[in-house]
């Protein structure tokens, strides 16, 4: 083979990496474009009205705290639309999206479109909004708070084993499954529940403008259809995504003509969660096994 020969064949090579890597550079250059646009960091010229999910348990989130913050930051957001179809979660976790939310409000309107489940503190994320929109079969409510353990000494005598704890004073790491639940310990936990009740109780009298005496009848834990909540106020209108941009139209002069982009928090845990779904179902990703502390959540089937 000739010399000029093997320098063709060189260069071939050579063009087809650099096809290869200008390639994967595009591509790359597309997935960051992606990314950020899925976190609201717009890279597209002109106003929009964004929409963020609440799905699932609501716990605490950092990424999305700050995907909050982007967004009420962000002057070509003109809107929210914040869909929840949530049971509920962690006390701190509805808390700090309430207050994520509630600062984007302060600067923008926020409307809540509730899907099948908005209870707890998927309502109190509801709430969090200048208008809330159900659907005539929403299951919504559930105001209240919920401490929840479990007892097994009678189990572990049955077994023969017995448990000892050396605690520096009685209400430490009580309540406890390991030991009986003390009069003084449940006093203590009820103590905790209540406060946090009272605070439950005192933002849905301000964001839902009823009195305390009202909001604590309407939280007695049960859970209410949107149709009944419309009724005992707390819900502002029935129907779905269109009701609500009907809303920032006439309430809030928002352009109906403006699109609707999706914030999403976690873009990278998109594909492997809902490929994992796929093959092993909902309860690989339940995280209502790993909830810690004061909760405020429903679901009838199991804790």
């Amino acid at each position: 083979m000739s010399l000029d020969a093997d320098i063709r064949i060189d260069r071939q090579r050579l063009k087809r990496k650099l096809a290869f890597w200008r390639v994967l550079a595009v591509l790359a250059l597309l997935a960051v474009l992606l990314v950020a646009s899925g976190r609201g960091l717009d890279p597209l010229r002109g106003p929009y009205i964004a929409r963020i999910d609440v799905t699932g348990v609501i716990v605490e989130d950092r990424e999305r705290d700050t995907v909050l913050q982007e967004i009420a930051a962000n002057d070509r957001v003109r809107a929210v639309l914040v869909y929840i179809d949530s049971p509920g979660g962690t006390m701190v976790g509805g808390e700090t999206l309430y207050k994520g939310l509630r600062a984007i409000a302060e600067k923008k309107p926020v409307v809540a479109v509730l899907g099948t489940v908005a209870a707890s503190g998927g309502y109190m994320t509801a709430i969090a909004a200048d208008h809330i929109v159900a659907r005539e079969g929403t299951i919504t409510g559930s105001i209240g708070v919920i401490f929840q353990t479990a007892e097994i000494t009678s189990l572990l005598k049955k077994l023969g084993v017995e448990t000892t704890a050396i605690k520096s004073a009685p209400l430490k790491a009580s309540p406890s499954p390991l030991e009986k639940l003390t009069p003084q310990a449940r006093k203590a936990t009820q103590i905790l529940v209540d406060d946090m009740f009272e605070l439950f109780i005192d933002m849905v009298a301000d964001r839902r403008g009823l009195d305390r005496g009202t909001v604590r009848t309407l939280a007695d834990g049960r859970v209410y259809t949107g149709r009944q909540a419309k009724v005992k106020k707390l819900v502002d209108a029935l129907g779905g995504e269109g009701e609500a941009r009907q809303w920032l139209e006439t309430a809030r002069g928002v352009d109906p003509e403006l699109p609707v982009r999706d914030v999403v928090v976690h873009p990278e845990d998109l594909l492997w969660r809902r490929a994992g779904t796929a093959i092993f179902g909902k309860a690989v990703f339940s995280e209502r096994l790993t909830l810690d502390g004061l909760v405020s959540l429903w679901h009838p089937e199991r804790p």
